[in-house]
């Protein structure tokens, strides 16, 4: 198959567009014929290297896989997986049965981090992370879903317990988790505030459903917060950008 490799840690052209081996599956893993790859900023830390971590070389990077069931191993019985099936492939890879997968302690292996991902023609995973899905949305659609809302929602209801009438600040309304913040915010029924650092940034966050956008280049976010909220701050802040913004 081919595949965007790299050999060796460092910047983007260590990528080589090259023939790779296909996934072997094993009985209890599911093989997936890619249609569409997420790119995430966690490819990028990966692939420049991050400290302490040493991963398989070369390596497939890309943790937001969609595509279509193209092998199932013998010994699978579960329910509802068929041949040609639209699926995703669960970013956080888990076995579902020793104490680490089972616990909240965030141990999960993810795809295209530890292990090969979805930069290629064909990628694998165990039946138990093979998310089907419908045709409600295209696969590059589908894509840009799995990690990005996985992790917005843990922020959101899982740290932050978001609940209905409160107000969210929502940091960086144009990346992946923000854009992924807002849509989960609006659904239960909160109110939005959020910043942006362009006025293209600002309408789509308007069309994601923000009520009030900071363009943070052109105000003090903190003090425009506190105008919009009559001193009252916001309930939540979902907080991803660092140091730049923790004072």
């Amino acid at each position: 198959m081919k595949a965007a490799v790299f050999k060796e840690h460092g910047s983007v052209d260590k990528l080589v567009y090259t023939d790779f081996a296909e996934p072997e599956i094993s009985p209890s893993e599911v093989l997936v014929k890619v249609k569409a790859c997420g790119i995430n900023h966690l490819d990028i830390w990966v692939r420049e290297g991050l400290p302490g971590v040493t991963i398989p070389l070369p390596h497939i990077l890309g943790c937001e896989v969609a595509g279509e069931i193209a092998g199932i191993g013998s010994r699978i019985k579960v329910k509802g997986l068929s041949i040609g099936q639209r699926v995703l492939i669960s970013p956080g890879i888990s076995c579902g049965k020793c104490e680490f997968c089972l616990s909240s302690n965030d141990s999960l292996m993810v795809m295209g981090f530890q292990i090969n991902g979805g930069y290629a023609e064909y990628a694998k995973a165990s039946a138990g992370n093979i998310i089907p899905i419908s045709d409600k949305l295209s696969f590059e659609e589908w894509a840009a879903v799995p990690l990005v809302f996985l992790t917005a929602w843990n922020m959101l209801k899982t740290r932050g317990n978001l609940a209905t009438g409160e107000t969210v600040l929502i940091h960086a309304a144009g990346s992946g988790i923000g854009s992924a913040a807002i849509q989960i915010t609006r659904l239960s029924g909160a109110n939005v505030i959020t910043t942006v650092g362009s006025a293209g940034k600002r309408k789509k966050a308007k069309a994601l459903g923000a009520d009030h956008v900071i363009n943070h280049s052109k105000a003090d976010f903190a003090d425009k917060v506190n105008e919009l909220t009559d001193g009252k701050g916001v309930d939540l802040v979902f907080e991803h950008i660092g140091p730049e913004t923790w004072e």
